[in-house]
């Protein structure tokens, strides 16, 4: 059996954690749950944008423009986890479909702020009418003392990847 962490005399890494076997990591697989569970995540989210005529991607965008009016594409591209290049890809089409708009920074022309149009507002609004139900459900499927938890577990689970 391949021990994937140095022991410690206590049997434990350095994170008070015990090591992982090659044959637990078989059995737990925990990157291919989350996976899953983000697969179920987007796929519900999908499926219930897509009557309104929205991706997921672009109520993320509307959702973050709702939050921060104003803002940079560059900035909404770091808010959304997508590269700039994904970002412009996406501004075009949502410019196209009336949601978003660009206009120029009233002291700095050369930046040009983002604002969601009436009909990005109305299609935000509609968008959080079919998705807030589903986070409540995901989320009433937890007590509080879990969320904090799996907060707590997820952010761990991100900075392990960070450790290399």
């Amino acid at each position: 059996m391949e021990v994937i962490h140095k022991r410690k005399s206590s049997g434990r890494g350095s994170t008070g954690q015990k090591s992982v076997s090659r044959q637990g990591l078989d059995e737990e697989r925990l990157g291919m749950l989350v996976k899953r569970a983000e697969q179920a995540m987007v796929r519900t989210k999908t499926a219930a944008l897509k009557p309104i005529g929205l991706t997921l991607s672009q109520y993320v965008a509307l959702v973050e423009l709702h939050r921060q009016p104003g803002i940079t594409a560059a900035t909404l591209a770091r808010a959304c986890l997508v590269t700039p290049q994904a970002m412009m890809i996406l501004l075009k089409s949502m410019e196209q479909q009336g949601l978003t708009t660009r206009s120029s920074h009233p002291r700095h022309p050369n930046v040009l702020e983002l604002h969601m149009t009436d009909v990005g507002r109305e299609a935000h609004q509609a968008a959080c009418e079919r998705i807030d139900p589903i986070e409540r459900r995901v989320l009433n499927a937890f007590s509080k003392k879990d969320l904090i938890n799996m907060r707590g577990y997820l952010t761990r689970f991100i900075a392990a990847f960070d450790k290399e």
